[in-house]
């Protein structure tokens, strides 16, 4: 049996998510030879430490009753740096401006030679490049599956079960918030501006919906993608965004009525990437509904290669952070 002494620094929806998962799943990891022992849980307003395993229930219970998950007035950071352990499951918010604490949380970790499983965007958005090499130098794994499509499994996918086969493509729908909107558009004949108002009261859509409907989550989730699939230096401003904040369900009926749905199509190649609403012939793979994620991938020798699946949640995202730490450990 193996232990892995692990962090999780961020403690909302996500990291909530994960500690529920590794409750619910102990046995089959153990079962496997694994056993991943929490022994710092961070947030914002502080931290719950225990070198013999934290009780992932009570945390659970804390956060959910006081809004913290421990009185250790101590940062992530401060966890990350000074609490011995060998993984760090880093889910902070998202921040595509600066990287937020999540740049400085992973370069800490690679520089203690810690491995970092991640689901927050920013910091592989502004600076994977950097990030990767550090993590390379330092001998740290480095995965975030978790970062693109949610419970989807793109990046393993093109990783291993594609490894030997050129990329030459990807595309697909990699925001559900703009797909449900679009496709409840579509079903109601509604405007934009009412079928936002659905989704946010369904809990969908965030109170601010800027990143989701501008374009600017799925973009950061192609510039993922372009460095770690095809090996570029991009960043978010290398781009090309649009939304669908404009788009009118006359334009959707008249799709409609040639055989075809509008959706926000997420584009990555050598030279090329793109976000914006394109024209898909009903039918088609790319045309999933709801808040469904999709992905196509081109390849030289397997053809295309078509996966759908759920692109947020807690627990379907906590999917992507085990699958990930069992894929580094087992």
């Amino acid at each position: 049996m193996k232990t892995i002494r692990a962090s999780i620094i961020g403690f909302g929806a996500v990291g909530q998510g994960v500690a529920e998962v590794l409750l619910q799943k102990d046995e089959n990891l153990k079962n496997i030879g694994l056993d991943i022992k929490v022994v710092a849980v961070a947030d914002s307003k502080g931290a719950a430490i225990d070198p013999n395993g934290v009780d992932l229930s009570k945390v659970l219970i804390k956060k959910r009753t006081e809004g913290t998950v421990g009185s250790e007035k101590l940062t992530g950071l401060e966890v990350i740096t000074n609490i011995d352990h060998e993984l760090v499951i880093e889910t902070t918010p998202t921040d595509i401006d600066t990287g937020g604490v999540g740049l400085p949380n992973m370069l800490a970790a690679f520089e203690h030679g810690r491995d970092v499983v991640t689901s927050n965007k920013g910091p592989l958005a502004l600076k994977y490049r950097e990030l990767a090499e550090i993590a390379k130098e330092n001998g740290s794994n480095f995965k975030f599956e978790a970062t693109v499509g949610g419970a989807m499994p793109i990046i393993n996918l093109i990783r291993d079960v594609l490894a030997g086969n050129d990329i030459i493509s990807i595309e697909g729908i990699l925001n559900g918030t703009c797909n449900y909107i679009l496709t409840r558009m579509m079903e109601e004949q509604a405007s934009y501006e009412q079928m936002l108002a659905e989704s946010q009261e369904l809990g969908i859509a965030e109170t601010d919906p800027t990143y989701d409907v501008e374009g600017i989550d799925a973009a950061c989730k192609l510039v993922i993608l372009a460095n770690s699939i095809f090996d570029m230096d991009a960043t978010y401003k290398n781009v090309d965004v649009t939304g669908i904040t404009k788009i009118t369900p006359e334009s959707l009926m008249l799709a409609q009525d040639d055989g075809f749905v509008v959706k926000l199509i997420g584009e990555v190649k050598k030279d090329l990437i793109r976000v914006g609403p394109r024209l898909v012939p009903v039918g088609h793979p790319l045309a999933v509904g709801g808040t469904l994620n999709v992905a196509s991938v081109q390849t030289d020798l397997a053809g295309t290669v078509t996966i759908t699946g759920r692109g947020a949640g807690s627990i379907e995202t906590a999917s992507a952070i085990i699958s990930d730490v069992i894929s580094i450990y087992r």
